[in-house]
């Protein structure tokens, strides 16, 4: 069955190599602000500022089968060179804005439909200079948690928790040759992680693969939250 699914920022990493696995077979809806890299993808775009706008519902279909958020945010600076307004940033970005459209979408989320959100491996594994961004993505952890209870049996919910991944928000991390071989290392599968590592999981959790499986925090990170290998 083709099943309408709304990938709020959709338009570039993650979201847009979901996208790009989603098409062929099902009507994809993407919100975000840019979309430069959506010439030849086939979904319908929504002008949409997560953190700022009201999504436009009428440009949606009544029934909504898979729903992902994909904006987020790698802020990491040592705790005493972080102010409030960093920490009220990435929570902003990351989990209230998500609450406030799902807010919007549930009414119409339909029976047997799915939920991904994206957190972090440093929620589970305590590391060095992400208190900002550990504290919003722990809260989606919660959230998610909490939520897929709440909606069972009707709406799953689950949450896909990446260690780096090679997309334009982590560039700088990556930026030459001795930092992408650092970041490797420190990965039991010795590679960071493609868009498409983490898209394809999403996407099984969108799908009706997945149809035994809510309230869980699934790690895609090379091994890192679980091995230690020297």
């Amino acid at each position: 069955m083709s099943k309408n699914i709304l990938l709020i920022g959709g338009s570039h990493g993650i979201g847009l190599s979901m996208a790009n696995a989603l098409q062929g077979d099902h009507n994809v809806f993407i919100a975000s602000r840019t979309t430069e890299e959506l010439d030849g993808v086939n979904a319908t775009h929504l002008p949409f500022d997560a953190t700022s706008d009201e999504l436009d519902l009428d440009a949606l279909p009544e029934e909504i089968h898979g729903f992902a958020y994909c904006p987020g945010s790698i802020n990491l600076k040592p705790f005493k060179m972080l102010n409030i307004d960093d920490f009220t940033a990435d929570m902003q970005l990351n989990f209230f804005s998500m609450v406030k459209v799902i807010k919007q979408v549930m009414p119409r989320m339909a029976t047997d439909s799915s939920m991904v959100f994206f957190s972090t491996v440093a929620v589970q594994t305590g590391m060095p200079f992400h208190t900002s961004v550990s504290a919003a993505k722990g809260a989606i952890e919660g959230f998610a948690k909490s939520l897929a209870a709440e909606c069972a049996p009707k709406i799953r919910v689950n949450v896909v928790a990446p260690s780096l991944v090679d997309t334009p928000l982590s560039s700088r991390l990556l930026s030459n040759e001795k930092k992408r071989d650092l970041m490797s290392a420190r990965h039991p599968l010795k590679r960071v992680g493609q868009a498409e590592d983490i898209a394809n999981i999403a996407v099984f959790l969108l799908s009706d693969k997945s149809s035994w499986m809510t309230g869980q925090i699934i790690g895609v990170d090379g091994g890192m939250s679980t091995l230690n290998v020297g």
